[in-house]
């Protein structure tokens, strides 16, 4: 018999919790099909109380696609497919610290993310998260015939996401870290599993409409980026020690906000394959 989950919504328009579920415990495939499914319709899913080790973590992982390498950071010694998000208590900029979709520099940017808290301050290290699905949705009929003909170029040397990294690659950086990356793709993606459109633009990547200058760009740009982070949009996650979040770069936006100056986080990253934006 199949155990039944719980699950809270954050928002009306992304995120919930999941309850009833022991990730330490060996799950079945059709509870892991559940959770894909309760994923694909909120966006990003969160669980409570979950202290997998890195061999667990990438496990369960596994149950939801192919794990790729991140490609400016050096992933841990025996698990190089996990990466370490952190920031230490000297440092004034957070990993990855602005809106963004994860590395849609890439011409197959990643399907979804993972992550689990290993250490946290005492207040502050919250993640937001914001649905390109209801950003899309709330535009204007005229608004959406114009992007539907766009495409958009993100570049992974875009001063504003690259100032977040520097620390890190201070100390860890990868084979490939000082190469810059860029890929062309659909202003508007048709999301592949639930058929459903996204705005796939976001301000830490993307630099320009393709056949566009920068400048010709900035503007409507500009009022993208602040549309697809509309309180509305939205919802902030609390984190504690064993918290997961998963979510679908396809359709989802997220900052990690950086108030938590003195004080060490970290948390444990996995990136998971995706396809070519249609």
């Amino acid at each position: 018999m199949s155990r039944q989950l719980i699950v809270k919504p954050l928002t009306n328009a992304v995120g919930a919790e999941i309850h009833g579920v022991n990730l330490l415990e060996p799950i079945s495939d059709a509870m892991i099909d559940q959770i894909r499914t309760i994923w694909l319709e909120h966006g990003v899913i969160f669980f409570r109380d979950q202290p997998l080790d890195s061999s667990g973590f990438l496990a369960f992982a596994r149950r939801f696609g192919e794990v790729i390498e991140y490609p400016f950071v050096k992933g841990l010694p025996d698990f190089p497919l996990i990466i370490p998000v952190l920031k230490l208590p000297h440092e004034k900029n957070n990993f990855g610290g602005i809106w963004h979709t994860d590395t849609s520099y890439l011409p197959a940017p990643p399907a979804s993310t993972m992550l689990i808290a290993r250490e946290l301050p005492p207040v502050g290290g919250d993640t937001m998260f914001a649905s390109n699905y209801a950003a899309y949705e709330a535009l204007s009929p005229g608004l959406k015939e114009v992007l539907r003909g766009l495409r958009a170029v993100s570049s992974s040397a875009k001063a504003a996401v690259t100032k977040t990294r520097e620390d890190r690659l201070a100390d860890s950086a990868s084979s490939q870290s000082r190469q810059d990356m860029s890929a062309e793709h659909p202003v508007v993606r048709t999301h592949p599993e639930t058929g459903r459109l996204a705005l796939y633009v976001n301000p830490g990547h993307t630099t320009h409409f393709a056949g566009w200058t920068e400048e010709e760009s900035e503007p409507l740009l500009n009022y993208l980026f602040a549309h697809q982070v509309r309180p509305e949009f939205t919802c902030r996650f609390n984190w504690a020690p064993g918290s997961i979040a998963f979510w679908d770069n396809r359709c989802v936006l997220h900052n990690p906000i950086n108030d938590y100056h003195g004080h060490k986080r970290l948390l444990h990253r996995i990136t998971l394959q995706g396809d070519i934006p249609k």
